[in-house]
């Protein structure tokens, strides 16, 4: 067979741009209840005290996980017969109804009981609607890249998830300064909400425009037990991938959890929250970046063990000069230190799982192991810490929490097969990184 010519450097950095700009899009959505959380939980949970209505709203953040495992199956599935594109559309178009549909959701006062209903169900929604994006985009730019940027180009996925992070963060600290806090209780999450439902059309026609990957010649008619067969002689790489996303996971929600964190334990501002919020995104989004183009050059396991490894030793350090501080500046510095060295492996554990699954459950394998991962350790992250906090009257529960397992994720990352280029042309041992699919022009 012979291979089609590789895209352009043009033409990949707008399959690129189309890919990571359509999933900040969805992780907006999605991650934009984590910052509100408190005024989400006074709006739909009311409570006799602010620690019920908080753990409450966070239930409700998490609810949202336990749907993303049926929709990396049933959307996978879909973008690995019919195609990576469809898949994208489609839950691109579920994550913006279900966005809509809790910014415009009446209050607790207004409509009672539905008013909690109505808010669980769009969240569940778009829970769904987000499992199945992250395989089906994680496919395509396994797929499209040069293997030699494969790293690289696979992190702007992560990339585009801080950005997201950055974005909803953002919006958030402006809003605290422009708002009072009742009325950010009021309405002022809800214009959070507003602006990513404004923007699914342009991610919509984004998406339009992408070629297809996965195109006749290289699509399988192979029955679903041939196919549960294929993904069980997987089983290695799909459990080291399970715990070492359900580990790293946890101090990425954790993280998630720092507006939270300022008002509710530090007792700083909101704005002084979301700045360190903002921070923590900005500092990121060049550590996946830079973590991908290292993997490239040495090896995707030397900078998964040896990134991982950092952020054991700087975790605990890090939140304790934050806490005992009791500084905003301090805080948001230490913050943002934390967020350079938790995400420098990120983007390349999506590179290693990505290039050890076959093309033809890549999607669903990939965006199943992904998403149980969430429902598992990121769902409950929050819950966990606000709990944790409550019994042990430590602020210093989170950093213990984050700790315990990135060195889990330490010894599973040990056993991950190389699968580089770079580093499987030198090791018979390692995965056997196949070269992408070359699209046609």
């Amino acid at each position: 067979m012979t291979k089609e010519p590789a895209p352009s450097p043009a033409r990949m950095g707008r399959y690129i741009a189309a890919v990571t700009l359509g999933n900040a899009l969805e992780f907006y959505d999605f991650l934009t209840y984590s910052f509100f959380a408190i005024q989400i939980g006074r709006c739909f949970f009311p409570s006799t005290s602010g620690y019920g209505s908080l753990m409450a709203s966070l239930a409700t953040f998490g609810a949202g996980f336990a749907t993303r495992p049926l929709g990396a199956i049933a959307i996978g599935h879909y973008a690995d017969r019919v195609g990576r594109r469809p898949a994208m559309l489609l839950s691109f178009m579920l994550i913006g109804v279900s966005i809509i549909g809790m910014a415009l959701i009446p209050p607790y006062q207004s409509i009672g009981f539905m008013a909690p209903v109505l808010f669980v169900s769009a969240r569940l929604l778009q829970g769904f609607s987000l499992g199945g994006e992250i395989g089906s985009n994680t496919a395509f730019l396994v797929e499209a890249a040069m293997e030699e940027m494969r790293g690289f180009i696979v992190s702007f996925q992560g990339a585009s998830q801080m950005a997201s992070a950055l974005t909803g963060s953002a919006v958030g600290a402006v809003l605290s300064v422009l708002l009072s806090p009742d009325a950010l209780t009021s309405y002022g999450w809800r214009i959070a909400f507003t602006l990513g439902g404004l923007v699914v059309p342009i991610g919509w026609w984004l998406r339009r425009s992408l070629p297809e990957t996965l195109t006749a010649h290289t699509r399988t008619a192979e029955p679903i037990a041939s196919r549960a067969r294929l993904a069980r002689s997987h089983w290695r790489v799909m459990v080291l991938g399970l715990v070492i996303l359900g580990m790293g996971t946890i101090g990425a929600y954790v993280q998630m959890y720092i507006v939270t964190f300022a008002q509710h334990v530090m007792h700083l501002s909101a704005h002084a929250g979301f700045l360190a919020s903002c921070a923590n995104s900005m500092a990121a989004i060049p550590a996946l970046l830079l973590g991908g183009w290292l993997s490239d050059r040495f090896g995707r396991r030397p900078v998964n063990v040896v990134g991982n490894a950092l952020l054991l030793v700087l975790v605990v350090p890090l939140f304790a000069v934050a806490v005992d501080s009791g500084s905003a500046a301090t805080f948001v510095v230490s913050m943002s230190v934390l967020g350079f060295v938790s995400n420098l492996t990120f983007g390349v554990v999506c590179a290693a799982l990505g290039e050890g699954l076959p093309r033809t459950i890549r999607a669903s394998a990939f965006g199943t192991v992904y998403s149980i991962a969430m429902a598992f350790f990121g769902g409950s992250s929050e819950f966990v810490v606000t709990w944790l906090i409550h019994i042990s009257a430590s602020p210093m529960a989170p950093a213990w929490y984050v700790a315990g397992a990135t060195a889990v994720a330490q010894v599973a990352l040990m056993f991950l097969p190389e699968s580089a280029p770079v580093r499987v042309r030198r090791s018979p041992t390692a995965v056997n990184a196949k070269a992408p699919f070359r699209m046609r022009n």
